[in-house]
């Protein structure tokens, strides 16, 4: 077999694969893979694959086969550590189990019910999707690191997995080029470089002509460079912090294995890099949370390879970015989490600069803005997660994993949010479908924005803001003012502006969010309740009086908080009330606990023009304070 130029050591490298910090980091993981071998695997159904047509459920389903990954994945990291041939047939189980799946492609993409109406995989047709390129690289992967092994224990099974690798992904990947997420027809999103840095470990581990190998790595290079070209010049990623990882991040490991077979990024796709590796520390609010936009979890979900971060911000010379990505050296999983994929693990345990790296503090920025996308972020206490941070949103309401969320405002107090976006629900079928904006999650009466006259803001792209303006006088410190236009993103008749003006002053602790508008000729209301009311969604309790509303978050049922976050606003303008939202879905339940609240602030009256605002800022946490 042709040796591939994947960044890490193989087995028979037994000085890496024996030594004492890559075992002790691997201990958990060998405990696991031992007592799970010898047990039934994960076993993907036909009747799980069909519930996306018939119900909308694709949890069912990815959840075998996301098990079925982690097993495997476990069961090649002990086979790393010590070879043995019981640790050997339990990786050919797992490798031939998923050549014998009858699709690698998620329900949720396959095209085979909207052109053919079956329930069950075209076998004929694979579709080359998210899955199929996670189940090729992990093979790939796989292969590169056991190879040798695997030839002395099970010879057939590295020729058996190129056959499959071929069908489903390599052949189609060349064979058709009008799959929509390399930018045809649609705009390029993460999807894109996700899929083709599989694609790419695949061929490089995978492709046997060297003539294919040349050209597939040619094709991935040419649509890395197209990803980042589609990023805008300031680094921001209008999906937010968590498909940045699922973006970005893909294309910076796609970039590392272009660099494994002598292709370097162009000096303009260099330019996007620096500016993007500076997005997740922008983002951070303190401790494991993070400003959540669009699809994404205000904390993570899963394990990020915050080693890809750290080489590249030194690469570039964003030494803030190394120092935040070097933070989380210093916590439980720092060196390796069980829970990232194969390729994602090994890259970590094998990255010597990573592996010493110092465990540091987070530079916890004072300032951040991203003009294109219109998300800016500030704190009260730069270097510090005392006080307030502040994200505000601007924007539009056509962005990819799009929630209705223009001028939205998310406010952590202590590093942790208190005004929060709820940030992902679990995906069904209707999260992408004709209903999505239907899901509440989704809606714009459950992000931090206005209900105007009754009229929620719409989705499109149409429907965004006007004139983001951030005004700090230069300094990382200081009085700070946002305002932006939010009129554009309301179908509402006559609505001239809607100016939202967000105010840190940091001495005092103070953030005032100031809405002002303007109508023309008589605009009337627009819908059957034509009144205007001011929603903001809290994590944890809320405690509300005439004129202000005491909110305490305490994640986890930890210790309660020091402090609590106080609204307050004019009690004669407008009427007030708490709506308890209970949360049944799994992953918004794992971020906020059992329920949010949602605070409605109903205008007495309807008025041509005028002004609104609530006045926050943190308080003791005793009885006294409510009051």
């Amino acid at each position: 077999m042709t040796a591939a130029p994947l960044p890490a050591p193989d087995v028979t490298d037994r000085g890496f694969w024996a030594s004492g910090r890559v075992a002790e980091a691997l201990m958990p993981t060998l405990a696991s893979a031992d007592a799970e071998r010898g047990t039934p695997w994960p076993q993907t159904l036909a009747s799980q694959y069909a519930r996306f047509f018939r119900d909308g459920d694709r949890t069912v389903y990815e959840a075998h086969v996301a098990a079925r990954h982690t097993r495997l994945t476990r069961a090649t990291l002990a086979a790393l550590l010590d070879p043995r041939t019981d640790r050997i047939d339990e990786v050919v189980d797992g490798m031939l189990l998923l050549c014998e799946q009858s699709t690698w492609c998620w329900a949720a993409h396959d095209d085979t019910w909207s052109r053919l109406g079956r329930v069950t995989p075209t076998v004929t047709e694979p579709y080359l999707d998210l899955g199929a390129g996670e189940v090729a690289a992990q093979l790939a992967w796989i292969d590169h690191l056991l190879g040798p092994a695997l030839d002395e224990r099970a010879p057939g099974v590295r020729w058996r997995i190129r056959q499959e690798t071929q069908t489903r992904v390599l052949r189609p990947f060349t064979e058709r080029r009008d799959w929509w997420w390399l930018g045809v027809g649609h705009q390029i999103m993460n999807w894109s470089p996700w899929i083709q840095g599989n694609v790419l470990a695949a061929n490089l581990a995978l492709e046997e002509d060297p003539v294919r190998r040349e050209a597939v790595s040619a094709l991935v290079a040419e649509g890395i460079a197209a990803y980042w070209a589609s990023l805008p010049a300031d680094g921001g990623v209008d999906e937010g912090y968590h498909y940045w990882w699922q973006g970005a991040a893909r294309a910076l490991e796609a970039q590392d294995l272009l660099g494994s077979a002598g292709i370097e990024p162009e000096p303009a796709a260099l330019d996007r890099i620096r500016a993007t590796v500076a997005f997740p520390h922008s983002m951070h609010l303190g401790g494991d949370w993070y400003v959540n936009v669009a699809d994404g979890a205000a904390r993570p979900l899963s394990t990020w390879p915050w080693n890809v971060v750290h080489a590249w911000a030194r690469r570039v010379g964003d030494d803030a970015a190394a120092q935040h990505a070097a933070s989380y050296r210093g916590q439980p999983g720092g060196l390796f989490d069980e829970r990232a994929s194969l390729p994602r693990a090994v890259r970590m345990l094998s990255d010597a600069a990573w592996a010493q790296a110092p465990a540091v503090a987070p530079p916890l920025v004072g300032r951040a803005h991203f003009p294109t996308t219109g998300l800016t972020v500030v704190r009260s206490a730069p270097g510090s997660t005392q006080g307030l941070a502040i994200s505000v949103k601007g924007g539009h309401n056509g962005e990819n994993h799009n929630h209705v969320d223009v001028g939205s405002v998310i406010v952590a107090l202590d590093g942790v949010p208190v005004v929060v976006d709820a940030g992902k629900p679990t995906y069904r079928a209707e999260t992408f479908g004709p209903d999505r904006y239907d899901l509440w999650v989704v809606r714009g009466d459950w992000h931090n924005v206005p209900r105007v006259r009754g009229v929620e803001q719409a989705p499109g792209g149409q429907f965004g803001a006007r004139d983001l303006q951030v005004s700090d006088g230069g300094a990382d410190v200081g009085p700070w003012r946002a305002r932006v236009d939010l009129a554009g993103a309301y179908p509402v008749d006559g609505l001239e502006h809607w100016w939202r003006e967000v105010a840190l002053d940091p001495a005092a602790e103070t953030l005032t969010v100031e809405d002002s508008w303007t109508y023309s000729g008589t605009g009337g209301p627009t819908s059957a309740d034509g009144s205007t009311a001011w929603h903001w969604l809290i994590a944890g309790d809320v405690t509300l009086v005439a004129g202000r509303a005491v909110a305490r978050f305490t994640p986890d049922g930890g210790p309660a908080p020091a402090r609590a976050l106080a609204l307050t606003w004019d009690a004669e303008a407008a009427d007030a009330e708490v709506e308890r939202r209970e949360l049944d879905d799994p992953e918004l339940a794992v971020v906020w606990g059992g329920h949010l609240t949602r605070l409605r602030l109903t205008a007495r009256t309807e008025t041509h023009s005028g002004t609104f605002g609530v006045t926050m800022r943190p308080i003791g946490s005793g009885p006294q304070e409510v009051a």
